[in-house]
């Protein structure tokens, strides 16, 4: 047989039929052209099905990364593909499918897009494949006071970590709950030439807005019913040192610009007091929401919102960077087992496979809190799938709702997504662990009360547990 391609064309297509990877084609509208028997495989959907859709088809709800392609095709001034993309779809069967593929753009002589081949990977099967045996180490990856990650999203984290740690100037952590804002403020502290000094933590949505102010600036005795003597405030604490203020988007307008006062003049002066105190501070704030929109509705000033966003770190959700999830895994065996007096080194295949897939709303704090109950259950070296949560296995599982043995008095809302089930399983099994204790289930959960009541109600639990 003649084995160059050139000269026998059905032997390129025989090797792509061959090929473990997904492979497929678009034309210049965005429309599948060929799409392979690994492509077959992979995703369930047959090339009957899937030729002649266009790749947005793919998408669905809470999916992403076809789209692109018919974007990229529009647009592709500059680019001539994409690489190491990770996509989520919905295979035949129902379940969601996460992907890591890559795309080029296929020019004619005249250097016009005719269309693109592309080609793909099950994401969860080539991240257990790549994932480094219990305490083999792994080379490519970095542990950064706590953080630890190889994906691009958290080296890229980590490098912004160190440029911050390297001046003085006020930073911004952005991220959803439970991504580690806290990890990264310590972080740059640890790195910092102020390392040796106080690092100091306050979550200002935790603090009643009356006793804001004296717990950032202090008070002096008498200064309010109940100050029987004077106080330290946290700036005060922190002197010379890192403050690091979580959830600063819940700052009250009116102690905005006190406290921008303070950054600008590097002056306190405690409730009460009538002389100022000299404070030599790095501050680092840490918040989930957009404070763009913020300012648009007028809680957050605009001045003081370009003061604390001098250098910006934004933490990535664990759903946006699953490579990273053995190695957390595995970061967080090693660092429970000896509490729990557990000789566990590791976890099973089928459970390795379980966590990549989950959404992890609650994200890498909700990680931990999954090996941690697994190492309450677990028997023998390894983790299995029976030892994680139940709503960590309902995304493997494929449930769509509730089992009825499990479901609370609520009745659950039909046509949830996945990630939205899992959402609503990991809140009823928080709230059942607290004895349906809101305040205490926010806590665990990373979130606010009020953000909590809103999800009940979302979810139909409101009426729950009373």
């Amino acid at each position: 047989m003649e084995l160059d391609y050139r000269k026998n064309p059905e032997l390129l297509a025989r090797v792509i039929e061959t090929m473990a990877d997904g492979v497929f084609t678009v034309d210049s509208a965005g429309r599948f052209a060929a799409w392979s028997s690994g492509a077959e495989r992979i995703t369930g959907w047959s090339r009957d099905e899937i030729v002649g859709q266009p790749c947005a088809a793919l998408e669905g709800p809470d999916c992403r990364g076809f789209g692109k392609i018919a974007q990229l095709l529009a647009d592709p001034a500059g680019r001539d593909g994409i690489q190491d993309e990770q996509c989520r779809i919905v295979g035949k069967d129902g379940r969601p499918l996460h992907l890591l593929g890559n795309l080029r753009l296929l020019r004619g002589p005249d250097a016009r897009v005719q269309g693109a081949v592309g080609t793909f990977t099950d994401l969860t099967a080539w991240i257990v494949q790549q994932a480094p045996a219990p305490h083999a180490g792994d080379a490519d990856a970095r542990r950064f006071a706590g953080l630890v990650g190889k994906s691009k999203p958290m080296l890229e984290v980590l490098r912004r970590i160190e440029l911050a740690a390297q001046s003085d100037v006020s930073t911004l952590v952005r991220g959803e709950s439970g991504t580690g804002k806290e990890l990264a403020a310590r972080a740059i502290h640890d790195n910092s030439s102020r390392r040796a000094r106080p690092f100091v933590a306050i979550n200002v949505a935790a603090i009643p807005e009356s006793l804001l102010e004296s717990e950032l600036f202090g008070h002096v005795r008498g200064a309010f019913t109940g100050a029987l003597r004077d106080k330290q405030g946290v700036f005060e604490q922190a002197r010379g040192g890192t403050l690091f203020l979580d959830e600063i988007g819940e700052l009250p307008p009116g102690l905005q610009a006190k406290l921008l006062r303070v950054l600008q003049e590097r002056r306190v002066r405690p409730v009460g007091s009538e002389r100022d105190i000299d404070v030599d501070v790095r501050l680092v704030c840490a918040t989930h929401r957009d404070l763009a929109q913020r300012m648009e509705q007028g809680l957050f000033r605009e001045d003081f919102y370009y003061r604390v966003r001098v250098f910006e770190i934004e933490m990535p959700p664990l759903r946006d960077r699953r490579v990273d999830i053995p190695l957390l895994a595995q970061h967080f065996v090693d660092e429970l087992r000896s509490r729990f007096r557990k000789d566990v080194r590791g976890l099973t295949r089928d459970a390795l496979e379980c966590l990549v897939e989950a959404p992890w709303p609650g994200n890498v704090r909700e990680l931990r809190n999954a090996i941690e109950h697994a190492l309450v259950l677990v028997h023998g070296e390894r983790i299995g799938l029976i030892d994680l949560p139940a709503e960590v296995r309902a995304a493997r599982e494929g449930l769509g709702s509730i089992a009825p043995s499990t479901a609370p008095a609520g009745t659950p809302l039909p046509g949830l997504t996945a990630e939205q089930a899992a959402e609503r399983a990991t809140i009823l099994s928080t709230l059942e662990r607290t004895r349906w204790n809101r305040t205490l289930a926010a806590e665990l959960l990373g979130t606010s009360r009020m953000t909590l009541w809103k999800k009940l109600k979302k979810y139909g639990l409101a009426d729950a547990g009373t």
